[in-house]
């Protein structure tokens, strides 16, 4: 009777059963995959879209609009959009340790200041409505102080959750050998499932509070009240990545990486059609609303302006 031999691991028979071959491996890469492709031509394309609307703000920066939005802040925004968008190259080829690693440090820190950035504007708007009231002590809070404040607390809490989860149990590659057959599924492992939620439970937190502060500021009566666009760009953002997680939970190998990907991608281009889309529009092609007059035509908006 012939003898059989178990083939290694990374090995497995071919079609006779008498010779060990190697097994595929699969990862997102450039090399056979159009969704790798697709992905960062998305990225790309959306990246000089960010870019031209930096240059835009940058050059309307003394502008009644820029400035009554809090300009530094969009400046940071814009800035860390951008960051979200390139970070999409760290999820393309093969994954290593440092590659793994580099993504969680990438997304979880891009997304909370750029949500933090939301959140300091939704509390100016809130902040300034009160200084407009006669004898209001509201007044002594207006001023980039508080949104910078609001933005690097809330931020460092995200680094310290980021830092302290790489500390403990970092992620790193795996080798998946055995839920497809004759296929090695190279991907990252969380490492801490409880460090990858605390990112993620971190993001929503600030982002439903966000969210909050904006729906019930959306109807002060304000111009350039920017709390409308913030409300749908944090529901938008609260649906994609809600929807991402059982997704995520899902899926195995590169299907998970497009899921990641998706939700990167949809959730940056939502904050950047939400916020900035209206802004560039009124600056470019209604410039009679990009006024001082038209600014002081209420309050809140010559409380920031001031």
């Amino acid at each position: 009777s012939e003898r059989c031999a178990r083939c290694p691991d990374k090995e497995w028979p071919n079609e006779n059963k008498d010779q060990c071959i190697t097994k595929t491996e699969e990862f997102l890469t450039f090399a056979n995959d159009m969704m790798s492709v697709f992905f960062s031509t998305i990225s790309v394309l959306i990246f000089l879209v960010t870019l031209l609307i930096l240059g835009v703000f940058i050059t309307y920066r003394d502008s009644p609009i820029v400035r009554a939005n809090n300009r530094n802040l969009s400046f940071l925004l814009l800035v860390s959009i951008k960051l979200s968008f390139l970070s999409v190259f760290l999820f393309l080829g093969r994954p290593v340790d440092i590659t793994c690693m580099l993504r969680i440090i990438t997304f979880g820190i891009t997304f909370s200041i750029a949500v933090s950035s939301l959140l300091a504007k939704t509390i100016m708007v809130c902040v300034a409505f009160k200084a407009t009231k006669p004898g209001s002590t509201w007044r002594k809070w207006v001023g980039a102080k508080l949104s910078y404040s609001v933005v690097l607390f809330c931020s460092s809490i995200q680094i310290i959750i980021c830092m302290t989860w790489l500390a403990i149990s970092p992620p790193f590659q795996e080798l998946d050998l055995h839920t497809y057959p004759g296929t090695i599924i190279i991907q990252c492992n969380e490492g801490s499932a409880i460090g990858f939620y605390s990112v993620i439970g971190y993001m929503g937190l600030l982002a439903a509070v966000s969210f909050v502060l904006a729906f019930l500021a959306r109807t002060l009566p304000d111009s350039f009240n920017e709390a409308k666009y913030i409300t749908f760009s944090m529901l938008l953002f609260c649906s994609v990545w809600i929807t991402m997680i059982p997704a995520y939970l899902s899926t195995k190998g590169k299907t998970t990486v497009c899921v990641e990907i998706f939700a990167i991608l949809t959730s940056s281009a939502g904050l950047l059609a939400c916020i900035f889309l209206p802004k560039c529009y009124t600056i470019l092609f209604t410039p009679e609303m990009n006024t001082k007059s038209h600014l002081l035509g209420n309050r809140i908006g010559s409380v920031i302006l001031h």
